[in-house]
């Protein structure tokens, strides 16, 4: 585990300390899950960005003219979850 330092200005500190203390943790771990939540967060989003572009790559053509009834469109899908 590395360990960091940081400075903050003392009234940030302090604030920091009582909102620790109201919660119970300390000012490290609340940094600490910050820290895990904005890189869970981004990794998320990257996962759902390259979801997207496969999704659109693998669309082959679309007009939308072309009407389905609601069985071809879950059928073209393959979800059983929507019959």
């Amino acid at each position: 585990m590395k360990n960091v330092t940081i400075s903050l200005d003392d009234d940030l500190y302090r604030r920091a300390r009582i909102l620790a203390a109201e919660e119970d943790t300390t000012v490290t771990a609340m940094l600490r899950a910050y820290l895990e939540e904005k890189t869970r967060q981004k990794e998320e989003f990257e996962r759902l960005l390259k979801l997207q572009n496969d999704t659109i790559a693998q669309i082959k053509s679309f007009s939308a003219s072309q009407r389905l009834t609601r069985d071809e469109l879950y059928s073209e899908l393959g979800d059983a979850r929507f019959r």
